[in-house]
């Protein structure tokens, strides 16, 4: 489960769907993933910026109160990416792939945000690191994401606005493709997700992974022994990719990715991919999709920026019709009383991607008793902080 069976494949899922201008480029990367990601020096270099400007290791830490409210639950252990330094798990990744962009002589950083988190991680990296930045997002989500528009801009970065589509994550990753096509030579594109054509999917979730191999080592030094599971929200998949690839080996942990059903999966205003989706091709990888019967896309909804994206990374797609992972889905308004109860429980302000996870947590709870696990230990990932989400919380709750 852990590699696939073809280089860019994930099953019949993955591969590199692209415009013959991009080739060479992801040629170009696929080289530099193999060569210079695993090297000791690139290793070393990329996990001192984690340890001395990102703040890793983050805690793995109880939830008692929140534990309390989940019948049989023995242990709930929260991993504090929102601890991070940018508030949020983007910072691995964009760290460790701007840091690859200037091995490789590259001139200049693109990405794409929906949250505006993985947009302000590359806009930190690109300025700790020297390299200017662009970022492409959403006109609906520069709006409802203004703090971390606010935070790129003094990064030093260039936000555009994107006007076309729905106005939101996909059409900001595809303006940054048309971009990239334009200026492939010295340009290099910072992928948010594990998403998108070979070999992003692998190199994001291997800069992620991090997140796993902390939780697995802090979670034998905790508890003595693995979780029962992991969870973790899904969009195009990073974080909860990240988590799992340390526990794909271990058949004892389940896996639960956690979908957005926006007004619900019946009402068709949602971003559950891998529940309600089908088959497709969208920015250059084959997985599932939001699409109608013609193939053509249907616009996704959720409260989440961050969430609100119709395709979903390869390897989740695998991990969903091979049975490792189960992926569920959690509604705007669940994940809004989520973000209450963390804040009010635990003192933790999460993000409303994040909040997906937590409100699916009592429905985790009954399928492990389901398959017979008693007393289980569940490892949630704190995937980034709420402070970006204040104005939708405060117009959408009552916060008294």
């Amino acid at each position: 489960m852990s590699a696939a069976v073809r280089e860019g494949w994930f099953g019949p899922f993955g591969g590199r769907f692209v415009a013959e201008t991009l080739v060479p480029a992801l040629e170009e990367l696929e080289r530099a993933y193999h060569e210079v990601v695993p090297s000791e020096a690139f290793q070393t270099e990329w996990r001192s910026w984690l340890a001395s400007y990102v703040g890793r290791p983050t805690p793995l830490g109880r939830a008692e109160r929140l534990r309390t409210h989940l019948p049989g639950v023995a242990h709930l252990l929260l991993k504090r990416e929102d601890l991070n330094h940018t508030g949020a798990h983007k910072i691995n990744n964009a760290l460790g792939q701007v840091l690859l962009a200037k091995k490789m002589g590259k001139q200049r950083i693109i990405a794409e945000t929906g949250a505006g988190q993985h947009g302000v991680a590359t806009a930190t990296a690109c300025a700790v690191l020297g390299l200017p930045c662009e970022v492409y997002m959403g006109e609906l989500d520069v709006a409802r994401q203004a703090p971390n528009v606010a935070r790129m801009r003094m990064l030093g970065a260039r936000v555009v606005p994107v006007t076309s589509g729905s106005r939101t994550l996909k059409d900001a990753m595809n303006e940054a493709m048309r971009d990239w096509v334009t200026n492939v030579a010295t340009t290099y594109y910072c992928v948010g997700s594990a998403a998108g054509p070979h070999p992003y999917p692998s190199l994001v979730r291997d800069l992620q992974r991090v997140i796993g191999d902390e939780s697995r080592t802090q979670c034998l030094e905790l508890l003595g022994r693995l979780p029962d599971a992991v969870v973790a929200c899904v969009g195009g998949g990073s974080n909860a990719i990240g988590i799992f690839a340390a526990f794909l080996d271990d058949p004892s942990v389940a896996l639960f990715g956690v979908e957005a059903a926006g007004h619900g999966i019946a009402s068709g205003k949602h971003a559950a991919t891998l529940t309600a989706g089908r088959v497709g091709v969208l920015h250059g990888s084959k997985s599932y999709v939001l699409c109608d019967d013609d193939g053509q896309i249907i616009e996704p909804h959720s409260i989440s920026a961050g969430l609100d994206y119709p395709g979903v990374g390869p390897q989740h797609a695998a991990l969903h019709d091979s049975g490792r992972a189960t992926y569920l889905s959690a509604t705007d308004d669940e994940a809004l009383a989520a973000v209450r109860d963390v804040a009010r429980k635990e003192g933790i302000l999460i993000a409303l991607e994040t909040a997906h996870a937590f409100a699916a947590l009592p429905r985790v709870a009954d399928i492990l008793r389901e398959r017979g696990v008693r007393e289980p230990a569940i490892v949630v990932s704190v995937s980034g902080r709420g402070d970006k989400d204040l104005s939708t919380l405060l117009e959408k709750l009552e916060v008294t």
